[in-house]
């Protein structure tokens, strides 16, 4: 068996996608387990390898590593439950040591351990860590790019809304965007870490107005990055403008399934697509993170990846507030190296590039 590259830090979004998993480990020939008996059973799962993986780089190199779930129950990515769920994380990165991985990422929520815990990570190990954040931000950044271009709409007259723009990645995103919209809005839940990003990002030209109440921006904006680390149940579809486009980040998702403006769109962000080649052993990709494109894979995940195919054992995004537009540039020029581009548009549906063009003739 090859060494251990890499490991993928992950969790469960939803009871579908656990009972799922939970199946295929249990194999075809057993018999489902029920609902009432999942809810019960997954809490005292520990976190452990589901899959290995392999990925290969379009210029033909190849990296190994395994896929750690923390078995996280979807239904405690909460607050309240933030002890237990860094106990799980940490076990889960005390799993990737033990596997031998040279470098873990810790994908959506899994990331509170290195965005203000770090202390918390296993010591004297010989594998690095990172959140995949960068990554994640210049995927973000392309997805943009791509559906302003698909709506016939300019980035630079955007009013930008960024739901959860003090966490690690809607902080990346605000710095990347600053200097290139028209107007920068930032929403969160901690009103000191908001106020010491919008003073820092102050010296921008663009306006930049920040506050914890959401309904005070919505109408504003017509371009919306959702990066709240839970859903965000305070955004509602009649408080935007009917045109607004909609980057949905969270991981877990933070819209529900059918939001949409009346008459804009809504795309998951921050997915990438290997142009390589992608393998897991079983074959969990479509379970964990179903998509009609094949070898999609959120960011987070992915920048372990190629910092393993690129033999860069390294903490890149690591710490809250640390990604600056020049280390998402060098993530996104890694990434052109390796073959791993913007994945298509697309929401829980399917595809919206159609969608996002038809937004470009309609009468705004």
């Amino acid at each position: 068996m090859p060494s251990v590259d890499f490991a993928l830090i992950g969790h469960l979004e939803s009871w579908s996608t656990a009972a799922a998993v939970i199946s295929a480990l249990r194999g075809a020939d057993r018999p489902a387990i029920r609902s009432e008996e999942l809810r019960e059973i997954l809490p005292w799962i520990p976190p452990r390898t589901v899959c290995r993986v392999t990925i290969t780089s379009s210029n033909g190199s190849e990296a190994h590593g395994v896929y750690i779930d923390s078995f996280i129950p979807p239904d405690r990515l909460a607050e309240r439950f933030l002890r237990e769920n860094l106990a799980r994380v940490r076990q889960a990165a005390e799993y990737a040591v033990r596997e031998g991985a040279k470098i873990a990422a810790l994908g959506g929520f899994s990331s509170i351990l290195l965005e203000g815990n770090i202390g918390a990570l296993p010591r004297n190990s010989r594998t690095a860590f990172t959140t995949g954040n960068t990554l994640t931000v210049a995927l973000i950044m392309r997805g943009l790019e791509c559906a302003l271009e698909f709506a016939g709409r300019d980035l630079g007259r955007a009013n930008v809304l960024i739901i959860g723009a003090s966490g690690d990645v809607g902080s990346g995103c605000a710095r990347c965007l600053a200097p290139r919209v028209s107007q920068l809005l930032l929403c969160a839940r901690n009103p000191n870490r908001l106020q010491a990003l919008a003073t820092e990002l102050s010296e921008s030209r663009t306006p930049v107005h920040s506050g914890t109440d959401l309904a005070q921006f919505s109408s504003q904006a017509d371009l919306v990055i959702c990066a709240a680390s839970m859903p965000a149940p305070a955004l509602s579809p009649e408080a935007l403008s009917p045109e607004a486009i909609i980057c949905d980040v969270g991981y877990p998702k933070n819209l529900l399934p059918g939001f949409a403006p009346a008459e804009g769109a809504v795309f998951f962000g921050g997915l990438g697509q290997v142009r390589g080649r992608l393998r897991l052993h079983p074959d969990l990709l479509g379970i964990l993170n179903p998509q009609p494109f094949p070898d999609i894979v959120h960011g987070c995940l992915l920048e372990g990846m190629l910092l393993a195919l690129d033999r860069r054992f390294e903490p890149f995004s690591q710490g809250r507030g640390r990604i600056t537009p020049q280390r998402v540039q060098e993530i996104w020029d890694l990434a052109q190296k390796h073959g791993i581009t913007l994945g298509p548009l697309c929401d829980a549906d399917g595809p919206v590039e159609a969608r996002i063009s038809d937004l470009a003739g309609e009468v705004r």
